[in-house]
Parts: C-alpha cells; sequence; structure tokens
C-alpha cells in the first residue's frame, strides 16, 4: 500500500525536528542543553528523551557501541521548553562503560536512565554480514510484507467519530517513523486480543551510517504502541481510560548493529495485566529474521468497568 505525497513529506519532517533534538549544546561537566522533536502530544513522548539520554551518554564513551538502557519516566515534560541532560560516569572498564543520565526541565527530573555501552566485536558488524560466534535467535513466524500492509494513518482516517480527534493528531502531526500494521491500535477503535501483534516501522530516508544515530532512532521507536498494547489486553469488562495511563519505565536491550532506514519488525506482546499495571515486552528484528533487540516496559493504565 502506497504512501501519499502529503504524508509522506509531514513524516520527513518530523524526522528533521527529530534530528536536531539530538543536536546537543554543550554546557560543560558533561552536562547538555537540548530542545524537544515538534510538539505532537501536549507533553514529552518518552522516546525522545530515551533516544537523548542514549546520545548524550555516547557524547561521553569512547571505543565502545551502545548494547542497553535501563530508564524510569519520573514526570511529563512541556514539549515548549529546553531540557538539560546531566551524564555521570559510573565506570569505564576495558569491555564496558556504564553511564548514568538524568534529564531535567528547570529544577524537575523527568527521566532517569542507565545506559551501558560494550567493546564487543559485533559493534562494527553490519547488517547481514552476520556476528562472529553469536547463536542464531528464534526464527520469528512469517507475517505479510510490510508494504501490503496498511500505515498506521490509513486505520487513524478510519477511526470510529468518538476517536476521531486524538486519530487524526496522528495523520496531520505524524511520528517521524513509518509504521504499518494489520489492525488498528486501540486508541484509534481497534478490538481486544491477547495475542501478540507485529508493527513494521522504519525511517523515512537514509540518515547515514553512524551506528550510535540509528541505535537511538531504533530506541525512540522502540516506545511506540507498547502502552495500547496494555490497553488492547484488558480483561473482558474493562476498558483503558486514557487520562490516566502512562509509561512507568523502559527496557532495551541492543544485540546486533542496526540500519533503522530499512524495516523493521517490532513484535509486541503483553506478558501481565495486574491491578492498575501492564507488562509489555516486544522483539525486534530486521527485515532478515535477526533479533537486533529486546524491549521491555511497565505501563500503568487504569481500566473503567463498562457502562460506569
Amino acid at each position: 500500500m502506497s504512501i501519499d505525497l502529503a504524508l509522506r513529506h509531514a513524516i520527513l519532517e518530523s524526522l528533521d525536528g527529530l534530528l536536531r533534538a539530538f543536536d546537543l549544546e554543550t554546557l560543560g561537566d558533561d552536562r547538555f542543553l537540548v530542545r524537544s522533536e515538534p510538539p505532537r502530544f501536549n507533553r514529552i513522548f518518552g522516546g525522545q528523551t530515551l533516544a537523548q539520554a542514549l546520545v548524550a551518554a555516547g557524547a561521553t564513551v569512547d571505543g565502545k557501541a551502545f548494547s542497553s538502557l535501563h530508564a524510569s519516566f519520573v514526570a511529563a515534560g512541556a514539549p515548549d521548553a529546553a531540557l538539560e541532560l546531566a551524564v555521570d560516569r559510573v565506570r569505564d572498564g576495558r569491555s564496558m562503560a556504564t553511564r548514568r543520565v538524568t534529564v531535567l526541565q528547570g529544577d524537575r527530573v523527568l527521566l532517569v536512565a542507565i545506559v551501558t555501552f560494550h567493546a564487543s566485536p559485533a559493534g562494527g558488524t553490519p547488517p547481514g554480514a552476520g556476528t562472529p560466534g553469536a547463536r542464531p535467535a528464534r526464527t520469528p513466524a512469517p507475517v505479510p510484507e510490510p508494504e501490503r500492509l496498511p500505515l498506521l494513518q490509513d486505520w487513524a482516517r478510519k477511526a470510529p467519530p468518538a476517536f476521531e480527534p486524538t486519530a487524526r493528531a496522528w495523520v496531520d502531526h505524524p511520528p517521524p517513523i513509518e509504521m504499518r500494521l494489520d489492525e488498528a491500535p486501540i486508541f484509534m477503535g481497534g478490538s481486544p486480543a491477547t495475542d501478540p501483534r507485529d508493527v513494521w516501522m522504519r525511517l523515512p530516508r537514509d540518515v547515514g551510517a553512524d551506528p550510535g544515530l540509528h541505535a537511538a532512532l531504533l530506541t525512540y521507536a522502540s516506545d511506540y504502541l507498547l502502552l495500547d498494547m496494555a490497553f488492547r489486553s484488558f480483561p473482558e469488562g474493562l476498558v483503558p481510560d486514557f487520562r490516566s495511563a502512562c509509561s512507568l519505565d523502559h527496557a532495551i536491550w541492543l544485540h546486533q548493529p542496526v540500519r533503522f532506514d530499512r524495516w523493521h519488525r517490532h513484535t509486541q506482546e503483553t506478558v501481565v495485566v495486574a491491578g492498575d499495571r501492564g507488562l509489555v515486552r516486544g522483539a525486534i528484528h530486521d527485515a532478515d529474521g535477526r533479533l537486533v533487540a529486546t524491549v521491555a516496559q511497565d505501563v500503568l493504565a487504569r481500566p473503567l468497568a463498562v457502562g460506569r
């Protein structure tokens, strides 16, 4: 299914805005000032602060590739105010480096992350070349090719009237990545289900070969639709209260270098919904079927009883 020119242009503009949000203004003492991507929500998207934390941590590390990020979302931020990224050099070892990054807006802490880097021989292996000594991961089940699936914006345009205002924002101000899936998200009128869901995603253009940039962009994208996955898994008789839902934390482990301007398949599944919290995990494979990253997120999503 083709993408119309107006939407493609809007996605490209969003990507340009996100890349500007990675421009670090050095303040000294491993502290940096950044701006946010163009606003699409009434608060900063969590994936943006995850990616910015990775970029800031990477600016203080030499000779090692990104390997993992574990972050706690502390507070929501305003998209029109600058952010400060404070990096603490927790450890610099022979093969591993660890950084703690605090994202602040004024005197408020928005996010705290632990980011690790590894001097692995796999760090410079390009996609498709294989990794020396790597064990093959389980091959994912076959799914339709991404170009045969609807765009996220196709589902937004078909959203029922009750969901139309929220869904329309994903068309008028789209994310900086192309996303395709074979069902509507819950917040666009989709149906509850308990099985895994696949989301194909990629950047809309080539952004060069910097592995750190691709890792940051994949980390950014890994935050999309995980909260919705918990909504999708609510027990029968309950519906999500979108007004009181948020992500509590986010973890991503990078297993292979990525080129995120190529298609990647994010297979998302809900591990458990218990009380007001849900745990969602994801496995990200490239188009060749290599497992390149694993994701986990704890979410808060207070349900409402049907008819209340």
